[in-house]
């Protein structure tokens, strides 16, 4: 477990990527990240995910990323799981008492970009998926039986962020107000921004 910049991350991923990719492969597809928060307290941190995010938006790199960690049921080969440490007590209709800090979401968009980047990845619904879109299979693949928000809500992790650009729960995975379209747009941007000052 260790603290870990941007840049870090990037490199971290470079390094990693053919065994995340000869992984992936092995199970019929292309790597994947998904993106959840803890349920737990903030500074709170699992070993169930590659990376974890503070309270205050710092990175935890709590396993290698070509781990085979238990983080999305039935899609963790050649995947990286990223967590923000928050949702204590977090219902569909209120986040709790630690609900994403603003400093996580930013924080989460850019290690998606980090992660991305040194995958070759594409920052989309079919490579980056919050556990509530895995969960009802939005990328097409079918690894299981739905059990996301539109399936039984076993699994909702980010499908709100409680943010004015993700107030509030949500069921269609297409609105723009989830979680998942609004944390890979501000990667997109992350990732724009990033090259034009490259």
């Amino acid at each position: 477990m260790r603290t870990v910049t941007i840049d870090e991350l990037r490199a971290i991923a470079t390094e990693a990527r053919v065994r995340i990719w000869d992984a992936a492969k092995a199970a019929g597809r292309e790597p994947k990240i998904y993106l959840h928060w803890s349920a737990g307290h903030y500074s709170s941190f699992f070993d169930d995910y590659h990376i974890n995010i503070d309270f205050d938006g710092r990175l935890i790199l709590m396993q290698p990323l070509d781990a085979h960690l238990p983080h999305t049921y039935m899609r963790n080969s050649g995947s990286v799981g990223i967590s923000l440490c928050c949702g204590y007590q977090a219902t569909s209709n209120d986040l709790g008492p630690e609900p994403p800090t603003a400093a996580q979401i930013e924080a989460m968009a850019q290690a998606i970009v980090a992660v991305a980047d040194g995958l070759w990845l594409t920052i989309d619904k079919l490579h980056v998926l919050t556990h509530s879109e895995a969960a009802d299979n939005i990328d097409g693949l079918t690894p299981h039986e739905p059990y996301g928000p539109n399936n039984g809500c076993e699994r909702w992790d980010l499908q709100y962020l409680g943010t004015a650009e993700s107030p509030r729960f949500v069921y269609d995975h297409d609105d723009p107000r989830t979680g998942g379209n609004v944390l890979r747009g501000k990667a997109n941007w992350y990732r724009d921004q990033w090259k034009k000052s490259s």
